[in-house]
C-alpha cells in the first residue's frame, strides 16, 4: 500500500488559491494570484526538493491538472528539470468529465473509490499539489496519509481554502516542523483521530452563565 500525501501552499488564512501568477486561476474573483514568490525563501525550495526527490505520482484535480499542463511541458531555464521530471511521472487526475487528458502518462480517475484502489496498490506515493477540493473527500474517506503544510506570513482575505466545504472534522499530530528565514511555517501532520474535546470549567455554573446558557437553548442569545 502507498501514502497519500498532500503539499499546500497556505496563506495564514488558510487560502491556497494561485499562488504562482495573477493567471493561474482568477475564478470567484480573485485579484490575489502570485502572492506565493516574494514570500518564498530557499529552505521552501528545499522542502519541496525533498518531496519530489523519491520515487512519486501526482494526484491531480481537474483544474490544477489543466494548469500543469499548460505550463510543465513547456518549462524552459530553471524550471525545465521540474517539467522533464512531471513528464515522465504518472498523473492521476480526479474528473468526472470527458475532456482529453492530453499530457503524457495522465490518467483519468473517476472519484473516491478508484483513489483508495489507488491508495491500496503498488506503486510510489501518490503526492497532491494545489487541487483544493480533493482534501475534503479524502478526509471523509480516511484516505489522506500526511500533510505537509508550507504556511506564509500573508492574509488573503478570500479564495479557495485548503480546508474548504464538506471537510470532515478531525485531530492532526504533528511530525516534523520548521521555520524560515522569512518567517514560514513548514510543518507535517498525521490524521490522527477524532477531535478530543475537554472542558476548563471546574465549578457549577454562575447565575449569569445558567442565564446565558438558557437564552442558547432558547435561541435568543
Amino acid at each position: 500500500m502507498r501514502k497519500i500525501i498532500g503539499a499546500a501552499f497556505v496563506s495564514l488564512d488558510g487560502v491556497m488559491q494561485a499562488p504562482g501568477g495573477p493567471t493561474e486561476d482568477p475564478t470567484g474573483q480573485f485579484t490575489h494570484g502570485g502572492w506565493l514568490p516574494n514570500y518564498s525563501d530557499e529552505v521552501v525550495g528545499q522542502k519541496i526538493g525533498e518531496l519530489f526527490a523519491r520515487p512519486f505520482d501526482l494526484l491531480l484535480g481537474r483544474r490544477t491538472y489543466d494548469i500543469f499542463a499548460a505550463f510543465w511541458p513547456y518549462a524552459e531555464g530553471d524550471d525545465k528539470p521540474m517539467g522533464q521530471l512531471f513528464d515522465g511521472v504518472r498523473k492521476y487526475v480526479v474528473t468526472r468529465g470527458n475532456q482529453p487528458l492530453s499530457w503524457q502518462n495522465s490518467h483519468r480517475v473517476a472519484g473516491i473509490q478508484e483513489i483508495a484502489g489507488l491508495r491500496n496498490g503498488d506503486g510510489p506515493d501518490l503526492v497532491i499539489q494545489g487541487s483544493s477540493t480533493l482534501y475534503p473527500q479524502l478526509l471523509a474517506a480516511g484516505l489522506l496519509d500526511q500533510l505537509i503544510l508550507m504556511t506564509f506570513p500573508v492574509v488573503l482575505g478570500n479564495g479557495k481554502k485548503l480546508f474548504g466545504p464538506g471537510t470532515p472534522s478531525g485531530a492532526m499530530r504533528i511530525i516534523d516542523q520548521k521555520i524560515t528565514p522569512k518567517g514560514n511555517v513548514i510543518a507535517t501532520y498525521q490524521p490522527d483521530g477524532s477531535v478530543s474535546i475537554g472542558t476548563y470549567l471546574n465549578s457549577l455554573p454562575s447565575e449569569a452563565e445558567s442565564r446565558r446558557r438558557e437564552a442558547m437553548a432558547k435561541g435568543i442569545w
